[in-house]
């Protein structure tokens, strides 16, 4: 169960920033010695590559539009880390375990990735470029203070995990509404604007 926890804070972390997952779950093995976490990560290949990644997505994360375009190439990347440390979290089990660990894995981190998506198109209509600054360094911020603490405490990991997912995805859901109102409202301006200039 304590795998699972972890698999799941792992896993929604994953869906908002898949390497620095990697990288901070890696570190922890390379310096604590981790039990709990799966040599593979700790590898220094593994890093080189993570932090490779890390850096791009950081920068790219950070500048409007340029986000939405990565979130979109990332829509099968992150699930799919998020399903791959799932499975190696289960470890040497039966297959049934990374079966389990790789669902709940790559499941909590394609919410997680939907609703970093959605709420980056919102940030992204704000005109100015400080508001996607803010919002991606805490997501950062954010990743890293879960990981860790579920590396010490994941069953108080995995609740915060579950609450953030579960507020992003009613945001989410309000959010689309919203947009949908809108556009509504949009498209009927512009047809009165036309049924007009054609009196």
């Amino acid at each position: 169960m304590e795998s699972l926890a972890l698999t799941f804070s792992s896993g929604w972390a994953s869906g908002v920033n898949a390497y620095l997952v990697v990288l901070v779950l890696g570190i922890a093995d390379r310096v604590g010695g981790l039990a709990q976490v799966p040599d593979e990560l700790g590898r220094w290949e593994v890093l080189g590559v993570a932090a490779l990644m890390y850096a791009f997505e950081f920068v790219a994360d950070k500048i409007p539009y340029v986000d939405s375009a990565w979130d979109v190439v990332s829509t099968v990347i992150r699930p799919l880390v998020g399903g791959v440390i799932g499975v190696l979290l289960a470890g040497d089990s039966e297959s049934m375990n990374a079966l389990v660990g790789g669902i709940v894995g790559g499941g909590s981190a394609l919410g997680a990735h939907s609703v970093k998506a959605g709420t980056r198109l919102a940030v992204n209509s704000v005109p100015e470029p400080f508001s996607n600054v803010a919002v991606s360094s805490a997501e950062d911020v954010v990743v890293l203070v879960v990981v860790w603490f579920a590396i010490e405490h994941p069953y108080i990991a995995a609740g915060i995990a579950g609450t953030l997912l579960v507020v992003g995805l009613v945001v989410l859901w309000f959010a689309i509404r919203l947009v949908r109102r809108g556009w509504r409202r949009f498209l009927a301006w512009r047809e009165r604007r036309r049924s007009r200039q054609q009196a």
